[in-house]
């Protein structure tokens, strides 16, 4: 049994990373750092202008924002900026009425917002929103993760742009709690997923109840690609069969239809991606209600399937050239693995088997075709369990497997994270000039 300090540690980080989103956590991240920034100021902004990294502008590009019917940063941030609230985070714009999409589109025909590339900083993930009104202006900049405000305040002339701004309490208060984040492996992963008192870790079901609606509600409408629905077709099951991996898929790839799609419906998120937490969530329980798991057993094996995908962003980054559905494709294999029976030795093999077939997928952004990426990530974590289960995996003979599973791991996300940095500045250079 671990220790009540460490399991309090280890709770506290789940709690942070895994949390409610309406809409792409980019675009809603943008709309949430000019919604503080608003609040600065203290009135209608006449003028906005943002500031993002590259790796914002890519996933925010082509992705539809909730109840607009549009895509792309304009609208979220003139949302953000007229309806936004901060205290309601990544679900920014959850009070959004159609009177209030009507007065951000009369605020876009005004071309009074700017974006721009913030070429000048590392940071993957670097938001920052100035405002201004007549003789008054106001800064807020979010970095690091999609809610961590590291400057918020006034400045004093249009000039003063380029002045950091000092953190307020609040935020140096978060930046003294991120430092003290634990540092995981897969051993205290495994183990406390699998010992933690149940009532300490019951709150992850709520993951359930929010992405397996979101899956319900997408069969509503027609969102994306429509992959889940397609699936759930009698042509896809005469291919796929009516079974409990075509149900994973199409449960899966459903609510990531919706989410990409623009509806209103908020989804738990994992390490600041929605994607992230359906892919983590849905594959598991559906798993898991099929196969008549016990109530224990699936509260463990989501707990198991999101601390995974936690640890690996750990070393990753919020924010990387690898597709965040190859990390939370693992951490739902291993929920599958457990949920099969597997012990810690035979969810180690799950993650080898995943890390030796999905390393290299590029992230070329947020949009509707997410949910194919899924499709292959949870296509294969089924299969990897099953390997595992089998006594079958990779190993460290072949490609970047090593014997040690955080070793393993390690290589995957120093490709991520390092070795594909090119890639992720060509992909974003080619999704920037084309013609369309």
């Amino acid at each position: 049994m671990i220790e009540p300090s460490v399991r309090q540690r280890v709770i506290s980080l789940i709690r942070k990373e895994v949390v409610p989103s309406v809409g792409c956590t980019e675009p809603m991240a943008v709309a949430l750092c000019a919604a503080r920034a608003v609040e600065e100021l203290g009135q209608r902004p006449q003028h906005i202008e943002a500031r993002l990294s590259a790796n914002i502008l890519k996933n925010a590009m082509g992705v539809g924002i909730p109840g607009t019917g549009m895509i792309g940063l304009p609208i979220a941030i003139a949302l953000g900026a007229l309806i936004g609230k901060s205290c309601y985070q990544l679900e920014v714009l959850k009070d959004l009425t159609p009177e209030a999409l009507e007065e951000a589109k009369l605020f876009l025909e005004k071309n009074c917002i700017e974006i721009r590339n913030a070429e000048d900083t590392a940071e993957k993930l670097y938001i920052e929103v100035i405002v201004t009104a007549a003789d008054q202006a106001a800064r807020a900049v979010i970095a690091g993760s999609h809610t961590h405000f590291t400057a918020v305040g006034r400045l004093s002339d249009r000039q003063a742009v380029s002045a950091p701004a000092s953190p307020t309490a609040p935020q140096a208060a978060i930046q003294e709690e991120d430092s003290d984040e634990i540092a995981l492996d897969f051993r205290l992963v495994y183990d406390f997923s699998t010992t933690a008192p149940l009532d300490e870790i019951r709150f992850i079901d709520e993951t359930r109840r929010y992405n397996l609606q979101a899956a319900r509600e997408a069969l509503k409408g027609n969102y994306g690609h429509n992959l889940g629905k397609t699936i759930d077709r009698p042509l896809s099951k005469g291919i796929f069969g009516d079974s409990i991996f075509s149900h994973i898929i199409s449960s899966t790839a459903s609510a990531c239809d919706a989410r990409m799609g623009g509806a209103m419906i908020p989804v738990m998120s994992n390490s600041g991606s929605g994607n992230q937490g359906i892919c983590a969530t849905n594959p598991v329980v559906v798993y898991a209600l099929e196969n008549e798991n016990t109530e224990e057993e699936l509260i463990r094996a989501l707990t198991l399937s999101h601390l995974t995908a936690i640890y690996i962003k750990q070393s990753l980054g919020k924010l990387s050239a690898l597709c965040g559905c190859v990390v939370a494709s693992i951490g739902s294999s291993v929920g599958i693995t457990y949920l099969m029976g597997g012990d810690y030795q035979r969810c180690c093999w799950s993650v080898k088997n995943m890390i030796a077939n999905l390393t290299g997928m590029i992230c070329d952004g947020a949009k509707p075709s997410c949910s194919l990426k899924i499709s292959s990530g949870v296509s294969t974590a089924v299969l990897s369990a099953v390997l595992s289960m089998e006594g079958k995996y990779v190993t460290s003979a072949e490609g970047i497997v090593e014997d040690c599973v955080d070793k393993s791991i390690r290589n995957l996300t120093a490709i991520g994270a390092d070795g594909m940095g090119e890639t992720d500045r060509m992909v974003l250079h080619i999704m920037t000039h084309k013609n369309c």
